[in-house]
């Protein structure tokens, strides 16, 4: 642990503006003394008290309650106060000042918390571990119902509760693995009498359903992005809006209307998903619409999913047909492997009844088509329908979980080898664990800990 948790911390705990009520948190190794400067008399563990909190001319700044959590029975494990004010940003920041101008003796001044320190400090005092840690983050930040309930059963140890299950049943493998290597000279063949196939096996599998889960989970908290491309006036905008339930974008019969990208975010089934309409794209002399559409491509090269837009009342018209092959030829050239592009006809309403089109049709004025579509989406993201199992998970934490289905499999293929490699056999294993211990935060390099609590708000 570094000098700079040594510290006493102080940080305003409520969003900026004004409200009703205002929360400063203190934590700090002793507070005793802290508490007395601050407020004039000892406070009982755990328990509501209402004083006056006072300036260091003796001034009451405010009137409010104040907790006291002695260590190691509060959030980060140390002693932390917390004062409960009116919501107004002056009297927030006279509390705060006022606890940064206060001096311990023979101890560092009061300073003001880094992001996320308050989090990291339960983290790093055992409170909680790290995928609890980017819970609390995810839990704040969810866009989605089914978000904040996935990320509050993160919060609740559920997914950790599934890697240490994987962990320990890694760890009673490698032991007989390794014990294996320590007495080679026994008769008795360890690896078969105790079923080490079977018990890596079925360790693959329950890996297998650990990371399907948090797939879903990465999807509550990522979701996807859908980029809207097409030529003018095939009614991408029209699209934004139907989608949405709003009117997002303006809509003429205008070509060239759209000038840069509108984007929203709708929730599909629980599933954030983030649409961005685009510039229609043609050649154009106008340099206003030539830079809209030059965004227009760099959004579509970023998109997850691609809805290449097309008017079903101008499907017969050649000139149309050839700009829509020269954008499917160029979304073909630049979309990186794997991205789907889902063509879709709008304007059933105005196409002709005989007219047989290749992919999804619908209507933005009717509605009609737009249930498949969303259905389309949520496929096309990999999203099974039962959130209520899902915990919110990170793509660190998938990524984590496939490097471990790799190491599995190797030491599976050295499992089966005729020569049994069982030194590199127990490599893999180890490798395993080790990238699994790397999701809870038991080896996780400091690097990645700047990284994740970073992203915190100040005062969490």
């Amino acid at each position: 642990m570094s000098l700079a948790h040594i510290d006493t911390i102080v940080a305003i705990a409520t969003a900026p503006g004004r409200g009703a009520v205002g929360i400063v948190r203190v934590s700090g190794k002793a507070l005793q003394e802290l508490v007395l400067q601050l407020l004039g008399r000892e406070l009982r563990p755990r328990e509501a008290t209402y004083l006056a909190f006072r300036d260091a001319d003796g001034s009451a700044i405010d009137h409010g309650l104040a907790l006291y959590f002695p260590a190691p029975h509060s959030f980060t494990g140390e002693d932390v106060l917390e004062l409960q004010a009116h919501g107004g940003p002056v009297v927030m920041q006279m509390l705060l000042s006022r606890c940064l101008a206060l001096r311990l003796e023979g101890r560092p001044p009061v300073r003001l918390a880094r992001p996320g320190e308050f989090t990291e400090r339960a983290f790093l005092n055992n409170k909680i571990d790290l995928a609890q840690a980017e819970a609390i983050a995810d839990l704040i930040d969810a866009s989605t119902v089914a978000a904040a309930k996935s990320a509050t059963r993160s919060l609740a140890g559920e997914f950790s509760t599934e890697i240490h299950a994987l962990r320990d049943q890694l760890i009673h493998l490698r032991m007989l693995v390794e014990a294996t290597l320590d007495f080679p000279e026994e008769e008795i063949d360890f690896l078969k009498k105790a079923d080490a196939q079977g018990q890596l096996d079925r360790l693959q599998t329950q890996l297998a359903q650990v990371m399907a889960r948090a797939q879903q989970g990465a999807l509550l908290r990522e979701g996807i992005k859908v980029v809207i491309a097409g030529q003018p006036n095939a009614g991408k905008s029209s699209l934004l809006n139907a989608l949405a339930g709003a009117e997002l974008a303006i809509v003429t019969p205008i070509e060239g209307t759209t000038r840069d990208k509108v984007e929203q975010t709708i929730q599909i089934e629980g599933v954030p998903v983030h649409v961005i309409d685009t510039a229609g794209l043609r050649n154009s002399a106008d340099v206003v619409e030539k830079i809209g559409i030059e965004r227009a491509w760099t959004e579509i090269i970023q998109a997850d999913v691609v809805l290449f837009l097309h008017d079903s009342s101008r499907a017969k018209q050649t000139s149309y047909l050839a700009g829509d092959q020269v954008i499917g030829q160029t979304l073909a050239n630049n979309l990186p492997n794997g991205v789907p592009v889902v063509d879709v006809w709008n304007k059933s309403d105005l196409a002709a009844r005989e007219l047989s089109l290749a992919g999804l049709t619908l209507s933005t004025k009717t509605g009609e088509g737009l249930p498949a579509l969303r259905q389309k989406l949520l496929d096309l993201a990999g999203w099974q329908s039962n959130p209520e199992g899902v915990y919110i998970a990170r793509e660190r934490h998938v990524q984590a979980l496939r490097l471990v289905a790799t190491h599995l499999e190797v030491a599976l293929q050295h499992l089966l080898s005729q020569t049994q490699s069982l030194d590199l056999l127990a490599e893999e294993l180890r490798l395993a664990q080790q990238a699994l211990s790397g999701i809870t935060g038991e080896f996780t390099s400091d690097d990645l800990l700047g990284v994740i609590f970073s992203s915190f708000c100040i005062g969490k």
